[in-house]
């Protein structure tokens, strides 16, 4: 067996999500939130091989004139896995995310039903955020595979790199561009999906002006979008989204983001009481009275709409927290850790 099979082999079989190798110093698995170091060091020869095995020549290439390289490859029966290689203190290291082969249902991850029911909009931007970690990717990967199997739709996804891979059904299609391999950049590529005629676009991250403001545009033109930011709240990622404009334009986002956005889940992963880890989540969906909190500069107030709009689905992050209590999934300390406002956690 191969160096780089054997690591991922047993990362996975010790339940690990990530793996962290650097030459010269031992191997560091991440399993349920906590890095563990093993014993096992890798010398500058056994990079050397773990390299080989898992980029071109050409990426290697790339990865030593650059000191930063991201991809994501398949090793056969084992896993996909997304990689970054870079450099620590003239060091080479490598981080290696370890994907599902199979998307997980929405159901085995506890999303709600209220967030899937969005996937019925035929327009609109929703977005999911989060912390780097936090499940973001298979949130949105379980949401799509949804729409691959209940409806008829044709997909675009924009993704740095390709994370989980999808194929057509019979009532859907996909199509699936990597950037800097399938297209030069985000925007480019979002640009000339608008005339590939999809119904729902995928843009793995919302990194720029440019790409924001075409994600609003193709929202409100008659696509659903999804999308995802690093924030931590509803109401920071509609500041966020309005922020990035200059100044001068800030009131006409802010009037886009209002007619635009129709759902936010912000989440984030909770140890919980069986040794893994349990989603917790705030979830928006805009309704007239949200829409026009954006419109009228009043984002703060958003967070109370939120709590008081259960009937329409919606649910604060500690809310969840409580839900997650009460059912033995994840201990008050771990709620309290989470949590938004912590008096608001029940811990009686």
């Amino acid at each position: 067996m191969s160096i780089i099979n054997q690591i991922v082999t047993n990362a996975i079989e010790a339940g690990s999500s990530d793996i962290h190798l650097e030459e010269g110093v031992e191997i560091a698995v991440r399993i349920n939130s906590d890095i563990r170091i093993s014993d096992q060091k890798l010398s500058s020869v056994n990079f050397d091989e773990i390299l080989n095995e898992l980029l071109t020549q050409e990426e290697i290439k790339d990865y030593l004139n650059n000191c930063d390289l991201d991809t994501s490859i398949s090793i056969k029966g084992l896993a996909r896995l997304r990689v970054n290689a870079y450099f620590s203190n003239k060091k080479r290291c490598l981080t290696l995310r370890i994907l599902n082969d199979n998307v997980p249902s929405w159901k085995d991850i506890g999303l709600p039903q209220p967030f899937i029911n969005l996937s019925n909009f035929h327009k609109g931007l929703i977005l999911c955020t989060g912390p780097t970690g936090s499940g973001k990717s298979t949130t949105l990967a379980s949401f799509i595979n949804y729409i691959l199997d209940n409806q008829k739709r044709h997909i675009i996804t924009i993704e740095d790199p390709v994370e989980y891979l999808f194929k057509n059904t019979k009532s859907s299609i996909i199509h699936q561009r990597e950037v800097n391999r399938d297209t030069k950049n985000f925007s480019t590529a979002l640009r000339a999906a608008l005339r590939e005629d999809p119904d729902v676009i995928y843009i793995g991250e919302m990194r720029d002006l440019e790409t924001i403001s075409l994600a609003m545009t193709a929202a409100e033109t008659g696509h659903l979008v999804l999308g995802t930011l690093h924030t931590s709240s509803a109401s920071k990622t509609v500041e966020r989204i309005v922020d990035v404009f200059p100044g001068d334009q800030q009131e006409q986002a802010r009037l886009q983001a209002s007619t635009s956005i129709i759902g936010i889940m912000s989440q984030t992963l909770c140890k919980n009481t069986n040794g893994k880890r349990s989603l917790a989540y705030e979830l928006m969906i805009t309704n007239n009275a949200i829409s026009n909190l954006i419109r009228e500069k009043q984002i703060n107030q958003i967070y109370s709409q939120i709590q008081t709009g259960q009937k329409d689905g919606m649910q604060t992050l500690d809310q969840t927290l409580n839900n997650l209590v009460k059912g033995n999934i994840i201990s008050i300390e771990e709620a309290l850790d989470k949590a938004f406002n912590k008096k608001s956690i029940i811990t009686q």
